[in-house]
């Protein structure tokens, strides 16, 4: 472990903040801070990702070592690491929340592979930072297992995404009060090291320029465009809007993918969007069951549902709006930004009329193909339908002999499926009558459904599953969840109880419907 290679260029390249002391504080004029993990009671490897271990240049006896668990439980340091905590604002459900940062994440340092890659290696829910307010900076093993699981399952779904490589067990409680109801308890802790190239996100921008700190902001442009879109070239106000450009065209094919297999994000905040269109900060997400524009699993969210499934689109343009202002000082006019608002409204269009075509085996789609997948999701809400389980089996639909048998399991309620029988008849003898127009091959429509149309994805029941058995001191269920979902797109027989519908008592059971930001 001792051989990484640590180059912290954020640290080196950025304005730190001058006070060392510990405590929460107000930090102008700086992006970082120096912070250390605060060391834990008894930290206990429950799982990894070995892809992303080899990766970062560990051998699988690095990972068995129990140096390893005291390094990503936060009780020690290696060569070349400097912990540190990052400082940025943001909108929180379209509000302006002014200084948030990172207030349980500690970067241990940026290392570059063998094969030149950089990751920034990030502990969350290792003590408090100056970012912390009135927290404690832990989290708790079920908001943990969660965001393992999730960042390797996106990135094994082709999402862009944050990686994890590891989940450490504290050996200490932790309190919280799940749903905010005064009942609060404590609960297993738990640290996740998660990873990225860059962990840059919409308000670190927005933070100096709600300040008026127009040389911090443009400084940081600099030093995001020099180290994590270095392909970029040109000078002033041309690069900066290239780069503006491209941060919207990579919010579009994210959100696209997320919209494409059924996740919501739950908290869309400003301060949880990465600068490089990667998803972020895996908390009260959730994973749709039956099609449902209007559900989010945001318990925070769920009267006004700002960060539901079917706006999530809307909202990231939203957001890219405020980035938009907060770059503006950096512009002489607005034409540049408006030209990326469009780059976001286009890669948008062009990324959900390609999903489109792949979720229904089409070479290409246009115009009356998105009316037709419009008129079946319509339909899928109004019947109470799976949306995994009834785009993963739209495959099997013969076309020259369309039929509603081989949809029938993606039903939750029999006696809806029967009132919207003719209706669903009606639309697979269209879908069927296009897709005999197109020229592909069967073989290779039935393929390309399948590898857009997954099998497997993290339920929040099986999720909370895995949690449950966590919880008693069983982590296998963890690493089994793990390795289903590295395969999503592939049948794996023997387990197909992990590619079937939400059971009734997982409906509104705590974790596997609604959850809240407390971890």
């Amino acid at each position: 472990m001792n051989a990484l290679r640590f180059d912290n260029a954020l640290l080196r390249d950025l304005p730190g903040d001058p006070v060392t002391a510990p405590g929460v504080r107000q930090v102008h004029g700086a992006v970082w801070s120096d912070v250390a993990p605060t060391p834990v009671a008894a930290p206990r490897l429950l799982a990894h990702s070995a892809e992303m271990a080899a990766r970062l240049g560990f051998s699988e006896a690095d990972v068995a070592s129990p140096a390893f668990a005291e390094v990503f439980g936060g009780n020690a340091l290696l060569p070349g690491m400097q912990p540190f905590a990052t400082n940025y604002g943001g909108h929180q459900f379209g509000h302006w929340a002014g200084q948030l940062g990172d207030g349980r994440a500690i970067s241990l340092g940026e290392v570059v592979n063998a094969a030149g890659e950089r990751w920034e290696l990030q502990l969350k829910g290792a003590g408090p930072t100056p970012y912390s307010r009135t927290a404690d900076g832990r989290a708790v093993l079920r908001s943990s297992i969660r965001e393992f699981l999730c960042s390797e399952a996106m990135h094994h779904l082709g999402v862009p995404t944050t990686r994890a490589l590891s989940l450490v067990a504290t050996g200490e409680p932790v309190v919280r009060d799940m749903f905010y109801d005064g009942r609060a308890r404590p609960e297993p802790g738990a640290i996740v090291c998660r990873v990225a190239p860059s962990f840059i996100r919409f308000g670190h921008f927005e933070l100096p320029a709600s300040r008026g700190d127009v040389a911090l902001l443009r400084r940081l442009v600099d030093f995001c465009i020099r180290r994590d879109f270095p392909h970029l070239s040109g000078d002033g106000e041309a690069l900066y809007g290239a780069w503006f450009a491209e941060v919207c065209a990579r919010t579009a094919v994210m959100v696209a993918h997320w919209q494409r297999v059924g996740f919501v994000h739950g908290v869309m905040n400003t301060d949880n969007l990465s600068i490089l269109g990667l998803t972020i900060d895996y908390g009260p997400y959730g994973w749709i069951d039956d099609y449902d524009p209007d559900w989010t699993p945001n318990t925070t969210d769920a009267n006004g549902r700002r960060y539901r499934f079917g706006w999530q689109p809307k909202v990231a343009y939203w957001n890219l709006t405020r980035l938009a202002h907060a770059l503006s000082p950096l512009f002489d006019g607005v034409d540049a930004l408006n030209a990326g608002l469009t780059r976001y409204m286009d890669a948008y269009a062009a990324a959900d009329l390609d999903a489109t075509a792949r979720k229904l085996g089409l070479g290409e789609a246009g115009e009356a193909d998105v009316e037709l997948m419009r008129e079946l999701q319509q339909l899928l809400h109004a019947a109470e339908v799976d949306m995994t389980l009834w785009f993963r089996a739209l495959a099997e639909v013969d076309p020259d002999a369309p039929s509603l048998a081989p949809l029938a399991h993606a039903f939750y309620d029999d006696a809806k499926r029967d009132a919207h029988a003719a209706s669903f008849e009606a639309w697979l003898a269209q879908y069927a009558a296009r897709v005999r127009a197109d020229a592909m091959e069967p073989a290779a429509r039935r393929a390309r459904m399948h590898a857009a149309n997954p099998r497997y994805v993290l339920r929040n029941y099986l999720a909370q599953q895995a949690i449950d058995r966590a919880e008693q001191g069983d982590a296998s269920g963890v690493t089994e969840l793990l390795d289903v979902m590295r395969r999503p797109y592939d049948d794996q027989p023997g387990r197909e109880a992990f590619a079937q519908r939400r059971p009734d008592w997982a409906r509104t059971k705590a974790g596997c419907s609604m959850l809240s930001c407390s971890s």
